[in-house]
């Protein structure tokens, strides 16, 4: 039977309707951004099912098919979703297999994307596994080691980010007591800020399911003949 192919012109593609146009522009804003600075280029793509194919055959056709990453560097990623057949893969092009291993692969797709996915989070977990491949790409990621005692990230039992938090509350108890105690007292405020957003798969128009935008040309991806020999991990949730 011939295979049909997968035409990505964007750099999130959802197939499924799951993402709202809010949270595709936001990731599309992070992974435009992401090539403007690195020129690597990372693409999410989201189907209903593999029709039974392999994912890692599926993935690596499309990466290939569209060319992602550029000509002479291969530093193209694909982020591939089957959201009903609960299954997914990073295909990392040739380029980018000594930065993005298939060991700190398989440690995003473990720890920064199922665990959301299996809450029914799909955005988040697609954003956590964005930032991940993007911090690994510097060399800023750390895989976590599920074998090491007490689990990962653990301190004596105590999460690492609560120690981090209770030692900077004593340090504003102690700093509130000295400034009392010289008459020194000073008031701040802090802000911060939020994410916006709270069929065939392989027919080629760019579609989510919700209000389209896609007539904007924001976001739109073009490949830039990167090649892929299969490295990467697959997972399920």
């Amino acid at each position: 039977m011939e295979r049909k192919s997968a035409t990505i012109d964007k750099y999130v593609v959802d197939k499924t309707g799951t993402l709202t146009q809010d949270q595709i522009h936001y990731l599309l804003t992070k992974l435009v951004n992401f090539e403007k600075e690195t020129s690597n280029q990372l693409v999410v793509y989201m189907i209903p099912t593999l029709d039974g194919d392999p994912i890692e055959d599926v993935s690596v056709r499309i990466a290939e098919e569209n060319k992602i990453g550029q000509e002479g560097k291969d530093n193209g990623i694909l982020l591939l979703i089957a959201k009903n057949d609960r299954q997914l893969r990073i295909e990392v092009g040739y380029g980018l297999e000594g930065a993005l291993p298939d060991a700190t692969a398989s440690s995003i797709i473990r720890n920064e994307i199922t665990p959301e996915f299996k809450k029914g989070d799909y955005f988040t977990g697609i954003d956590n596994g964005i930032e991940a491949i993007i911090a690994a790409t510097k060399g800023e990621y750390e895989p976590i080691d599920e074998d090491s005692s007490g689990g990962p990230g653990l301190c004596l039992g105590i999460p690492f980010v609560a120690v981090i938090f209770f030692a900077i509350i004593f340090f504003m108890i102690v700093l509130s007591f000295i400034q009392r105690l010289f008459g020194c007292g000073k008031k701040g405020s802090t802000g911060g800020s939020a994410k916006s957003g709270s069929s065939g798969w392989w027919d080629g128009s760019w579609s989510s399911g919700s209000s389209s935008s896609s007539g904007s040309s924001f976001g739109s991806f073009s490949g830039g003949g990167g090649s892929f020999g299969g490295g990467g991990a697959s997972g399920s949730w």
